[in-house]
């Protein structure tokens, strides 16, 4: 590398952001958590503590990098604070490129030249931000998923990506114990987001016309497919704030009546406040979710 990565600047205390510093953390990196608003802040403190358990107890991490985390890892809405030292950047607020946007071409002016600044966008290709980053050369997409789960992480590049920019990125993410698939060219959705964005599609589709219950729904993917949860299970997981943000934003750009109706139909449950699993309650009620149990795949009796 130029210059060795040895703090990770996290923009956004969501969930993925949460998981991602963790991660970091865990594996020997100084990590801030950066969020424009306190409320998102105190939530994370909160979180931390059970999803570094979490973590240890999906066997993602050692108990012990687990715990040495925690001591790694702080909390800022200061901008000026978090970013005047950070050697890499990556980024999980709003799937919307106008606020990606402000918010890079914001730390652009506080980090450092060499900074590197990568998006965890779930929908979005790096060209749609890269020039308002002010350092396209130093920006490409590292999208991770579900972390309790899996070690697979995305490396997307745009045209202006350089050739030492994609070889640092790469260095890191095997330094964090994931696991780079790098894409070719830009693909909204990369690989697996693009086959999984179909299937949550058609599921809520199905759902917002009410041909069967989200329960059959799961019930007829797990069944066939002999998976241990269904699409609306997944979407909990994912959180449907977020699942609710990228269907509206791509109804719109679209202007897809179907999706329109799909994203109104996520909105009662974002509306109510009922997320997913982090709320603990979405589709489902955590943490004895119905299609956990023995009988769900019985079906109504």
């Amino acid at each position: 590398m130029e210059k060795k990565i040895e703090k990770v600047l996290i923009l956004g205390a969501g969930t993925m952001g949460l998981q991602i510093g963790l991660q970091c953390a865990a594996w020997g990196f100084d990590v801030t958590v950066f969020d424009a608003f306190e409320k998102s802040l105190e939530q994370a403190k909160k979180r931390v503590n059970k999803l570094a358990d979490s973590l240890a107890g999906h066997r993602r991490v050692s108990p012990e990098k687990a715990a040495a985390a925690l001591d790694r890892i702080r909390f800022t809405s200061d901008p000026q604070s978090a970013g005047k030292d950070a050697d890499l950047i990556n980024e999980s607020v709003p799937e919307d490129p106008k606020i990606k946007q402000a918010v890079f071409a914001q730390f652009n002016e506080i980090c450092p030249d060499h900074t590197i600044f990568t998006t965890n966008s779930s929908t979005l290709v790096p060209s749609m931000i890269a020039s308002a980053t002010g350092r396209p050369d130093r920006f490409a997409a590292l999208h991770f998923h579900d972390l309790l789960l899996t070690n697979v992480v995305d490396i997307m590049p745009h045209p202006g990506t350089s050739k030492q920019t994609l070889a640092d990125i790469r260095e890191f993410c095997t330094a964090i114990d994931q696991f780079p698939i790098e894409l070719k060219k830009e693909q909204h959705g990369y690989v697996f987001n693009t086959m999984l964005s179909e299937l949550m599609a058609s599921a809520l589709s199905l759902a917002a016309k009410e041909v069967a219950s989200v329960e059959d729904i799961d019930r007829a993917w797990m069944g066939i497919m002999k998976t241990g949860v269904g699409p609306f299970g997944i979407m909990d997981s994912v959180g449907l704030e977020t699942v609710y943000k990228v269907t509206d934003y791509w109804a719109g750009v679209k202007n897809d009546p179907q999706a329109k109706a799909n994203a109104a139909f996520l909105k009662g449950f974002v509306d109510k406040g009922n997320l997913g699993v982090k709320t603990g309650e979405g589709f489902y009620q955590y943490p004895k979710a119905s299609f956990l149990g023995p009988d769900f795949l019985k079906g109504i009796r």
